[in-house]
C-alpha cells in the first residue's frame, strides 16, 4: 500500500473572493468559505486517514476542522505551509500592484520562481520551506491517507516539485481555486498525479467561485 496526499486548499475569504493578494495576512473564511470546508468533510471522511498537516493560519485551521473532527484526526502545524508572503502587496488588487510597483510587478510575472513580490518571497523560497514537511511525511508514513491544508501558491508549487514542473511556470501551469482537491499518490515510481483542483465534493454553487 501506497501514500496518498490530498492537498486541500483552504476555502473561500474575502480576499479569494475579490482577488487580493493575501499571504500574511489572516482572514477568516466566508460563509461559503465554511460551507465548503463541511462539504469537504462530508465527502472524505469515510477514507481511512493517518495524518493531517495543516498551515497555522485561521483559514486553513477552520478548512481542515470538520474533517479532523468528524475522523478524529489531531492537526499538525507545519510553518513550511504558509502561504507565499506577498510583502508591500498584501492585501492589494493586481491593477493596483501594478500602477504602484509596476517592474517589480513585471519581473514577478515573467518568472514567480525567481522574482519575488515587493519584500516578500520567491517561489523558490516556498519550495525550499515546504520540502521538509513533504520529506517528513515520505519518513513517517508508509501507507495511508494524509491530508495536506495549505495556500493557492503553496500547493501549486509543491505539485511543481512533486510532478517536476518548473516552478517558475507554477501560476501558469496549474489553477487551483479554493476548496480544491488535488491528489498524489507517492508510489514506488515516483509521485503520481490522480486529481487536480477537483471541486466535485462541493455544490454547484459553490463551483462556480473561483477565488482566485
Amino acid at each position: 500500500m501506497s501514500v496518498k496526499l490530498y492537498f486541500l486548499r483552504h476555502g473561500e475569504t474575502t480576499y479569494s473572493q475579490q482577488g487580493g493578494y493575501c499571504g500574511n495576512l489572516d482572514p477568516d473564511l466566508t460563509e461559503n468559505g465554511l460551507k465548503m470546508a463541511d462539504q469537504f468533510a462530508t465527502s472524505y471522511q469515510n477514507l481511512p486517514w493517518v495524518a493531517a498537516f495543516v498551515s497555522p493560519m485561521k483559514r486553513t485551521i477552520t478548512t481542515a476542522k470538520p474533517l479532523c473532527e468528524a475522523v478524529g484526526l489531531e492537526m499538525q502545524f507545519r510553518e513550511g505551509l504558509k502561504e507565499i508572503a506577498y510583502g508591500e502587496w498584501e492585501g492589494q488588487l493586481p491593477q493596483t500592484v501594478n500602477q504602484n510597483y509596476h517592474d517589480d510587478y513585471v519581473r514577478w510575472l515573467t518568472d514567480p520562481g525567481w522574482n519575488a513580490p515587493t519584500g516578500g518571497e520567491k517561489g523558490v523560497d516556498i519550495a525550499r520551506r515546504s520540502a521538509p514537511v513533504l520529506q517528513e511525511i515520505e519518513e513517517r508514513y508508509q501507507s495511508g491517507n494524509i491530508l495536506i491544508v495549505s495556500h493557492k501558491a503553496t500547493i501549486r508549487i509543491m505539485l511543481c516539485e512533486l510532478l517536476g514542473i518548473d516552478i517558475g511556470r507554477f501560476r501558469d501551469r496549474i489553477a487551483m481555486p479554493t476548496g480544491a482537491v488535488s491528489i498524489v499518490e507517492l508510489s514506488a515510481h515516483g509521485p503520481l498525479l490522480h486529481a487536480l483542483a477537483d471541486r466535485c465534493h462541493l455544490d454547484q454553487s459553490l463551483r462556480s467561485s473561483i477565488g482566485t
